[in-house]
């Protein structure tokens, strides 16, 4: 993730492009240490078969280990996003976001473990989900106008 906002431009820009966290918070800490590492072995083979990509356009996220489950989440589709920062996880530096979308298939996302400080993630793509709507309403607009 960028430290500086990004220049606004026509290319797709990447904010994000990572897993999740496999130890992502004191708790998943501490089962770790008590199972004697097998709980780290589940939370670290289900970490590497999800990838979350953050981008100024769209949102992917990839999960799966024998098949793949890949979906993508257009920003202008985003209604609302409730971020969530839970005492054990700003502990290790992490955080979830909750998407509301208006996407058929997945009308809530739940991206969990975000090794970054998703306050500020959430600030760099805010401004791309507003020109995303007004871009969008302006396309089915003319569409709309050509029809009549």
């Amino acid at each position: 993730m960028a430290s500086d906002p990004p220049r606004t431009t026509s290319e797709e820009q990447v904010f994000f492009n990572g897993r999740p966290a496999a130890i992502g918070s004191v708790g998943r800490l501490f089962l770790s240490i008590i199972t004697l590492g097998i709980a780290w072995l589940w939370f670290w083979l289900k970490n590497i078969n999800t990838r979350y990509l953050i981008t100024s356009q769209r949102i992917v996220i990839e999960t799966g280990i024998f098949s793949q489950k890949i979906d993508t989440i257009e920003l202008y589709l985003i209604d609302d996003i409730q971020l969530e920062k839970p005492f054990s996880q700003r502990l290790m530096g992490t955080g979830n976001m909750l998407l509301i979308t208006q996407d058929i298939s997945t009308p809530k996302v739940y991206l969990e473990r975000l090794p970054l400080d998703v306050r500020q993630l959430y600030e760099l793509i805010r401004p791309y989900i507003q020109k995303g709507r007004q871009r969008y309403r302006m396309h089915n607009d003319e569409d709309f106008d050509r029809r009549s």
